[in-house]
């Protein structure tokens, strides 16, 4: 259900806006998709697992406030962000 750290950092490198970056927005939008990604696997097997559930609709959440913040911040990074990502909206 959790990433790897290889995972997690091959993650860091690919969205960090400089070298060091591991808070950058891009960042943790890009880790909450892996794991909302990971989560959603687990969901076709374990149909009836809700406390696990809840914790994706925190992380659903998490991410879209982030990346409402960026959108307000800067709307050509936000858009190149949802295209990297593969997220649609």
């Amino acid at each position: 259900m959790s990433i790897t750290a290889e995972r997690k950092d091959a993650l860091i490198k690919e969205y960090a806006t400089k070298s060091g970056d591991t808070g950058s927005p891009e960042v943790q939008v890009a880790i909450l998709t892996e794991r909302i990604s990971n989560l959603t696997g687990h969901f076709k097997t374990h149909i009836k697992d809700n406390h696990s559930r809840r914790g994706l609709l925190k992380l659903v959440s998490l991410r879209r406030q982030l990346l409402d913040y960026v959108k307000r911040k800067d709307e050509q990074r936000y858009k190149t962000l949802i295209e990297r990502l593969g997220i649609r909206r």
